[in-house]
C-alpha cells in the first residue's frame, strides 16, 4: 500500500496522526514507522504489567511490533476521526504527543510526495528517510526534526487551518527545511 497509489482518502498527515494516536493510547515510546507495500510497521517500547519480582512491580518495557494493513489503518483513521470534534475523546480532550507530532510531520511528508517513508523517533526527535523521485532517478533524503522543531510546527498548526472547514490549507510556496 503505497500512500500515493492508494485511495484519495489517505495522506500521510492523517495516516501518521492516527498511528500516533494509537501509539499514545498504547503507551508506546521511541517509535519506528516503516512503510511497506501493503501497509506499515509500527514498533515501539511499551510498558507491560509484570507479576514477577519486586523490581518488576511497576512493569517492564518490551518492544511491541505491529503490522498495520489496509483494514487496520482504515480502522485507526476512523477511530481518530471519531475522537475529534463531538466524538468521544481522551478525558481532557487533547491529543497525545505522538498524535500531534506525527500530524505535523505527516504534513511535511505530504509536501514532499515521497515514494517510501521510514521514520525513527527517540527522546522526542524524529529522523525521516524519504525516497524521493528526481529527474536523475530516485534517491533517499534524510530529514531531522528536533523536539523544538516539532513543538514549533504544532504551535503553527492552527494558523494554517482554513477558517470555514478547520482543515489544514495546503501551500505551494517554499517550505523551510527542518
Amino acid at each position: 500500500m503505497r500512500i500515493y497509489e492508494g485511495s484519495p482518502r489517505q495522506d500521510f498527515e492523517e495516516v501518521l496522526r492516527s498511528m500516533g494516536a494509537y501509539a499514545d493510547d498504547a503507551g508506546m515510546r521511541e517509535i519506528l514507522i516503516l512503510e511497506i507495500p501493503d501497509g506499515f510497521i509500527l514498533q515501539g517500547l511499551q510498558v507491560q504489567a509484570s507479576e514477577g519480582a519486586w523490581r518488576d512491580a511497576m512493569g517492564r518495557q518490551a518492544k511491541e511490533t505491529l503490522r498495520i494493513g489496509d483494514d487496520e489503518l482504515s480502522r485507526f483513521m476512523d477511530d481518530g476521526l471519531a475522537r475529534r470534534g463531538s466524538g468521544p475523546g481522551r478525558t481532557d480532550g487533547t491529543p497525545g504527543y505522538y498524535e500531534r507530532a506525527l500530524r505535523v510531520i505527516g504534513r511535511y511528508i505530504d509536501e514532499q510526495s515521497p515514494r517510501d517513508v521510514f521514520l525513527l523517533e527517540q527522546d522526542g526527535a524524529f529522523v525521516l528517510r524519504l525516497l524521493l523521485a528526481h529527474q536523475a532517478g530516485d534517491r533517499h533524503a534524510i530529514v531531522e526534526f528536533t523536539k523544538d522543531d516539532v513543538e514549533q510546527r504544532v504551535a503553527q498548526g492552527p494558523s494554517l487551518r482554513e477558517p470555514q472547514t478547520g482543515r489544514v490549507a495546503r501551500t505551494n510556496g517554499a517550505q523551510p527545511q527542518p
